[in-house]
């Protein structure tokens, strides 16, 4: 039976890939490598149920903090799936923009390469577009638009007008447009500084489901229950 309202923009946050390691009695790498392999899945069970536009939370600004050898494993994954040409053909075969939103001076430079590559072998496409928030953090980003706004003054020599519109796009986040559902994964019911400019009238869901256990069917209980809510926006 097919789901009425379906979201057009979801935004994932994907957590519990190092508690289903340790409860597997397997090695970090292989929580963090099962958990991208189960992004790529959710992207294709996203077309399938006619959902356009996604969002993922990769790594904040925060989850520098954790300790070096974790970041890099990390990062040597995402290298690894930004230079596989099976993921690249999907992208080509599903017409996918890929997009990468984050502070990417953080990141490794032949990460940063890797990932500009596929943005900018799959810029032209319309049909559909995955936005990958990496070194990306709320308050960051809020702040990033504050300076970006206050150079833009200095630069004119005078005050303009700011509107929703125009400071969205001092964000590092512009690309990413507002967010009609929020799945977060392994019962951390927060969003935690998630795209808060993008995210003020959300619809919210939280599932006790580590990410590499979350399912076909999960998702489409999740977008059952969406379907069920009335957004009324404020009014």
């Amino acid at each position: 039976m097919p789901i009425k309202n379906v979201p057009k923009a979801i935004a994932l946050i994907p957590d519990g890939n190092r508690r289903w390691a340790q409860g597997h009695k397997l090695s970090i790498l292989s929580g963090y490598q099962l958990g991208v392999n189960k992004f790529i899945d959710f992207s294709e069970w996203c077309r399938d149920y006619g959902v356009r536009n996604i969002t993922v939370w990769a790594f904040s600004t925060e989850n520098f903090k954790r300790p070096r050898h974790e970041v890099e494993t990390l990062f040597g994954i995402y290298k690894k799936a930004a230079n596989d040409p099976k993921l690249l053909a999907r992208l080509h075969k599903n017409r996918t923009r890929f997009n990468v939103v984050g502070d990417k001076s953080m990141l490794p430079k032949d990460l940063r390469e890797s990932l500009g590559r596929i943005e900018k072998q799959t810029s032209g496409y319309k049909d559909r577009v995955i936005n990958m928030l990496i070194g990306y953090g709320g308050k960051e980003d809020i702040l990033h638009a504050a300076k970006e706004y206050a150079r833009s003054v200095i630069k004119v020599g005078k005050v303009f007008t700011l509107t929703d519109e125009s400071f969205k796009q001092y964000l590092r986040s512009y690309a990413v447009p507002e967010i009609d559902f929020v799945i977060r994964t392994s019962n951390e019911e927060r969003v935690s500084g998630f795209l808060p400019w993008q995210i003020s009238y959300s619809e919210l869901y939280f599932t006790n489901k580590l990410w590499p256990d979350f399912s076909k069917q999960d998702l489409r209980k999740a977008l059952s229950e969406y379907s069920r809510r009335s957004r009324r926006f404020g009014t």
